[in-house]
């Protein structure tokens, strides 16, 4: 990432240094993943679409702790994959809008709040700001040398200390993190200036 872009990543000492975390990442373009990966402090296991573990991408996705997951139904190994990530005191990246979108965070699904909700681990926003622009040379990546910002944002609990797994307290917590991860945005657009 440091030889194609410039990244400048802010916040990084908000992650905590040990113990269960979700990343919970905008999704403009497809270097959002790997640029995560790369500048985060503590090794991330994405929740990667199965379409990208082909040829050689596969083995070296599986390498580096990626996990493979079928956007088509609820791939009940992904989630179990996921949870263990968790269970192990990993860090566990998602894009909570499921799919490359615009570079907010407009239209959550409930995954996110599903393995806060069941694994009590802390969310921690986290923004990638100017990988959306288009290149001159290569139009499906941003220009190279361009500054891309990774900025991280404070951890946060979505539960509501009831406990409660129940489609309600889903729907609630998905608000509540649709609400922080959106402050977050606005914050870090503020704080690069973009």
């Amino acid at each position: 990432m440091n030889g194609l872009w410039r990244p400048r990543v802010l916040g990084a000492w908000r992650i905590p240094a040990r113990g269960p975390l979700i990343l919970a990442g905008n999704h403009a373009h497809n270097i959002d993943g790997p640029m995560l990966i790369g500048t985060s402090p503590r090794p991330v296991h994405f929740l990667v679409k199965k379409e990208a573990f082909v040829g050689p991408l596969d083995p070296f996705l599986r390498a580096i702790g990626q996990i493979e997951v079928d956007r088509s139904r609820a791939d009940r190994t992904a989630i179990a994959h996921a949870l263990g990530v968790l269970e192990h005191g990993g860090v566990l990246g998602i894009f909570p809008e499921g799919t490359r979108g615009g570079p907010e965070f407009a239209e959550l699904r409930a995954g996110l709040a599903y393995f806060a909700l069941r694994s009590g681990a802390p969310i921690v926003p986290v923004a990638v700001l100017g990988s959306a622009h288009k290149g001159r040379l290569v139009s499906a990546l941003p220009p190279l040398r361009s500054r891309i910002d990774v900025v991280y944002g404070e951890a946060f609990a979505v539960g509501d200390s009831s406990g409660r797994r129940t489609r309600s307290a889903l729907d609630a917590a998905t608000l509540r993190v649709q609400d922080r991860l959106t402050a977050h945005m606005a914050e870090a657009r503020r704080a690069t200036g973009r």
